[in-house]
C-alpha cells in the first residue's frame, strides 16, 4: 500500500494539501503526519471501493447476470436500487474502520515485503493459496457466528433481505457485518508474509469474487 500512497501523494495529495494550506494560511501537513495519512487513506480507500463496487457489479449485471431472476416472486420492488442504496450507506463506515489496518501496514507492523526473492519465488504462489484458504476459512466462521441469535437480528439479517440477489447485493449489508467479513483480508498479512504486489492483486481479486 505504501507504493500506491507514494504515487497518490506525488500526483494528487501533495497538491491538495498544499492548496488547502494556502487557502487557510497554514503549514501543509507533511507526508509523515498521522492525520494526513489517515485522511488520505480514507479518501483513497473509499474512492477505490465505490468505483470497484459500482464498476464490477455494473459489468456483472450488464453482461453476466440473468435478468430473468428479476421476475422471481421474491425479487423485491426496486431491489437493485435498494441494494445500491444499502451498500452506499455501509461503505463509508466500513472504510473508516478499515483505515487502522492499512495504517498498520504503512508503518511496518504487517509482514508485507518488497523483495520478490525474499522467501523464494515458489512462496509467491504458496502465499497466494494460503491467503485464499485462510480468508475463506475465517469468513466461513464469521458468517456462522453472525447467524447466532444474539448477532443475527442486529447485524446480519439485512444481508439476507436480498433473497434473489443481483450483483449489487455483494456489498449491501450492515456496516459492521461488512467490516467483520472483510477482517480476514486485512489480518492475513499480519499472520504470514506476502509480497506487496501479490497482496494487492489478491485484494482486488477477492473484491471481484464478492
Amino acid at each position: 500500500m505504501d507504493v500506491v500512497m507514494g504515487y497518490l501523494d506525488t500526483y494528487v495529495f501533495d497538491g491538495v494539501y498544499n492548496q488547502a494550506a494556502a487557502l487557510t494560511s497554514t503549514t501543509p501537513l507533511p507526508r509523515d503526519s498521522l492525520l494526513r495519512q489517515s485522511l488520505s487513506l480514507f479518501v483513497f480507500i473509499y474512492a477505490y471501493i465505490v468505483a470497484f463496487y459500482f464498476g464490477t457489479a455494473g459489468l456483472s449485471y450488464r453482461f453476466i447476470y440473468d435478468k430473468k431472476q428479476e421476475s422471481h416472486p421474491k425479487f423485491l420492488p426496486r431491489q437493485k436500487l435498494l441494494e445500491m442504496a444499502c451498500a452506499s450507506r455501509a461503505l463509508p463506515t466500513i472504510t473508516l474502520m478499515t483505515v487502522p489496518w492499512i495504517m498498520g501496514q504503512l508503518h511496518g507492523y504487517s509482514m508485507v515485503y518488497k523483495e520478490w526473492s525474499k522467501f523464494g519465488y515458489v512462496y509467491l504462489g504458496v502465499s497466494a493459496v494460503m491467503f485464499i484458504l485462510f480468508t475463506d476459512f475465517c469468513i466461513y466462521w464469521v458468517h456462522r457466528l453472525e447467524h447466532h441469535p444474539l448477532v443475527y437480528a442486529n447485524c446480519h439479517k439485512l444481508h439476507h433481505k436480498w433473497i434473489v440477489c443481483t450483483p449489487y447485493a455483494s456489498h449491501a449489508f450492515h456496516p459492521v457485518d461488512g467490516y467483520l467479513q472483510s477482517l480476514p483480508y486485512h489480518m492475513a498479512v499480519f499472520i504470514f508474509p506476502m509480497h506487496e504486489y501479490v497482496y494487492l492483486a489478491l485484494f482486488a481479486f477477492v473484491n471481484v469474487w464478492s
